[in-house]
């Protein structure tokens, strides 16, 4: 984290290939989210490769280098997120009677289908959230709770204090 590709690229020789990537560790499935930027001496044919090599593991997205930060903050680091709120709701399921196995596979689920349904649909996920409230309903309920509780700004302030750690070890490398 925080290593630029002008950095690589002045410790090595002037001809050197460069490329910087985010990754998540779901890559060890092949089921990751890759982003990577390349540096002034990549080819096309370079870059294919490149593309090629990352995709597969998992989705993969060429970006700006300058929007790599964010990406470390958001898909780079999400799986932590994501395994804290799956821990969560396991521990409500096991609080309410489900064995701890149960509970797991079931809010694991339903999180890898909210996630498919996002990107095999390409609708935003409020829509999609919007579609199980029901009027006076009991998701509606929970969701009330969740954001009396913060849980989006949570969210939110989690990936800004990424990328900001983020920042700190990049003028940690130059």
């Amino acid at each position: 984290a925080g290593v630029t590709i002008d950095s690589i690229q002045n410790r090595l020789p002037h001809h050197a290939k460069v490329v910087r990537a985010m990754l998540n560790t779901a890559v060890q499935i092949r089921d990751g989210a890759i982003c990577y930027s390349t540096g002034k001496n990549i080819a096309d044919a370079d870059q294919e490769l490149v593309h090629r090599f990352f995709s597969s593991v998992g989705l993969t997205l060429e970006g700006e280098e300058k929007h790599l930060d964010a990406v470390v903050g958001l898909s780079g680091s999400a799986p932590a997120y994501f395994y804290l709120i799956l821990e969560a709701l396991s521990d409500a399921g096991v609080r309410h009677g489900l064995s701890r196995d149960v509970a797991t596979r079931h809010a694991s689920q339903a999180m890898l289908g909210a996630a498919r349904m996002v990107l095999e649909s390409g609708r935003h996920p409020g829509e999609l959230k919007d579609e199980v409230c029901s009027p006076g309903g009991v998701t509606i309920n929970a969701i009330y709770s969740m954001e009396k509780a913060g849980v989006r700004a949570a969210m939110m302030d989690a990936v800004d204090s990424c990328i900001k750690r983020n920042y700190e070890l990049a003028r940690l490398n130059e």
